[in-house]
């Protein structure tokens, strides 16, 4: 039955940023379906996930690191495979955003900026297929894309950069490891109530702007990431590989 192809029962998934934002609602779908979650988080400890993911009757490992400090990743890695014996989804969640002029980007900016947006993805992305092949299993990847993948934006020189290479990640890791049972996809998010875009949506001019060219009339919650989330996760979407897929109630069609 179709239904069952979405279950995540005895799947382990590691998702960096899964403590707050679009990586939570990921998160706690992935979770809602069955999978078992290892989160990585930086700045603020995921206590609300961790009660809801165990609410669930799921396990939950929280990994204190960051992944702009190239030995974290292996050590997230390795915590999550002590932990759970195996891996079975990666969620590329983590990513910042300052924002600058192109005439005031500084080089410590970019080069963070890329690090994390960009390096650690690939990077982390290839220790999770490592794995994979060594469980003789198949692998799901999800990488956060976003609008910026597809659109210059503005003040945003180094994140635009970082989401357009995300896509390009996603596309040549999929047409490399696809043959391999790995399957690698991104998501695309669009404008979403998060506490990065809090100062945003307190400007009404601002606010004003940008719901009035998302034809859903509103700006998305982290939430709305769990449907797409699961099917890429899932045997649901075993075909499924090498997609950006947007998650922006309509926002690119304008």
């Amino acid at each position: 039955m179709v239904l069952d192809d979405f279950r995540l029962e005895g799947k382990v998934a590691l998702v960096t940023g899964g403590g707050t934002g679009i990586g939570s609602g990921i998160l706690k779908g992935l979770a809602e379906a069955g999978a078992d979650i290892a989160c990585v988080y930086n700045a603020h400890e995921p206590t609300e996930v961790e009660a809801y993911v165990k609410s669930l009757g799921r396990r939950f490992l929280a990994i204190h690191a960051d992944v702009a400090q190239m030995n974290d990743l292996q050590r997230i890695m390795d915590e999550t495979l002590q932990e759970y014996g195996r891996l079975d989804i990666l969620v590329n969640n983590a990513g910042i955003c300052p924002r600058a002029s192109a005439l005031e980007y500084t080089e410590e900016m970019w080069d963070r900026i890329i690090q994390i947006n960009e390096k650690a993805v690939f990077f982390l992305s290839q220790l999770a297929a490592r794995q994979f092949l060594k469980q003789g299993s198949r692998g799901k990847i999800i990488n956060l894309a976003s609008m910026m993948s597809f659109l210059g934006g503005f003040n945003t020189t180094a994140y635009t950069a970082s989401k357009h290479a995300v896509q390009g990640l996603t596309r040549v890791l999929a047409s490399e490891w696809g043959g391999c049972g790995i399957n690698v996809n991104a998501l695309a998010p669009g404008w979403i109530k998060t506490n990065l875009s809090a100062p945003l949506r307190a400007d009404p001019a601002r606010d004003a702007s940008v719901k009035a060219r998302i034809p859903m009339g509103d700006w998305g919650d982290p939430e709305d990431f769990k449907g797409a989330a699961v099917l890429l996760a899932s045997d649901a979407g075993n075909y499924i590989n090498g997609a950006t897929v947007p998650v922006d109630g309509g926002y690119l069609t304008k």
